[in-house]
């Protein structure tokens, strides 16, 4: 049996592969037409087994279950005992690390998702100003004192003089 710093160093490392195909079926556009007829299939068979079958290739979580368990097949990995309760217990603990990375990987994502709306937003009001169908004096994300607001706006108003030559 490899020391705990090892099984510990494994169990990171194992639930990267695990969370990254467990994202990537259940959330990517790659697999976004099998995800839909799954969808489907799970909302309208008759029989609880098929809604049940799936409805594992649309859930990250039920379906990191199934990697895991390929993975534990693959790799033999063993938590804490060398026997059966080995696995049972890596079993859990990977799919707990890997819902950690993909619900970690969906933050990034959300922040890296709105901040390109608010530059896609400040961008839209930076063409209506060049554009000459708004005044500098809207004062757009200049909130505060007079003097933030006077920097911003005066900011506003040397880009939009730039952008005009």
């Amino acid at each position: 049996m490899p020391a705990l710093t090892v099984q510990f160093l494994w169990l990171l490392l194992l639930a990267i592969p695990i969370a990254s195909i467990a994202w990537t079926v259940t959330h990517e556009d790659v697999f976004r037409e099998p995800r839909d007829y799954c969808k489907q299939k799970s909302e309208s068979s008759r029989r609880l087994w098929q809604r049940k079958f799936f409805y594992l290739f649309t859930c990250e979580y039920c379906f990191s279950h199934y990697i895991t368990a390929l993975f534990l097949m693959v790799t033999r990995f063993k938590l804490l005992y060398p026997d059966w309760r080995g696995y049972v217990i890596s079993l859990f603990a990977l799919v707990w690390i890997a819902n950690v990375y993909m619900g970690i990987f969906a933050h990034l994502r959300l922040d890296i998702s709105q901040e390109r709306i608010e530059i896609k937003s400040k961008d839209l009001d930076l063409n209506r100003y060049s554009d000459g169908t708004r005044s500098a004096q809207d004062g757009v994300g200049c909130e505060g004192s007079w003097i933030i607001s006077f920097g911003c706006n005066a900011a506003v108003v040397l880009l939009t003089l730039l952008i005009r030559e």
